[in-house]
């Protein structure tokens, strides 16, 4: 399978939805209630924010035959070098092919000035873990967190660019 990695366009906002939607409930189910995945996706992921995250410039897509397998989308780097890597999700048969790392390598290289990469994981995610942990993030600070009256384990993680 060709994957070729780009910038999100207008063109691919249903699709990266559909992306986050499938991905989240595999990824989450038996850790998030499928209610509450649901009432997250349909704000975090409405039209009017995937326009707003397309403004800003910071998503990537994995693309292939046509259709988006995956996307990527980090903050903007600030004044002291660091970013956030807000969301990396892969349909599930698209995962374990090596997307997700071409997707955050696209990341590293497209934000100016970055030093510090951050991103929060679910401790129950082994699947994510495992993935930031073999790209060289590592654990610095461990905290629950609330989400819409679910209570995670969250893992915040860096990765020193």
């Amino acid at each position: 399978m060709l994957v070729m990695i780009r910038k999100m366009m207008e063109l691919d906002l249903k699709q990266v939805q559909h992306v986050a939607r499938k991905s989240w409930h595999d990824t989450y189910e038996g850790i998030i209630p499928r209610e509450v995945q649901d009432q997250f996706l349909d704000q975090a992921y409405s039209d009017e924010n995937m326009r707003r995250r397309l403004e800003h410039g910071g998503v990537w897509v994995a693309e292939a035959d046509g259709v988006v397998t995956g996307f990527a989308n980090f903050s903007p780097v600030n004044r002291d070098g660091q970013a956030v890597l807000a969301a990396i999700y892969l349909l599930p048969e698209s995962q374990g092919h090596g997307i997700g790392t071409k997707l955050l390598n696209a990341g590293l290289e497209g934000l100016t000035g970055l030093r510090q990469l951050y991103v929060e994981v679910e401790k129950d995610n082994q699947k994510g873990l495992k993935f930031y942990e073999a790209r060289g993030f590592e654990v610095v600070e461990e905290y629950d967190d609330e989400f819409a009256g679910h209570i995670l384990k969250t893992l915040k993680m860096v990765k020193k660019v």
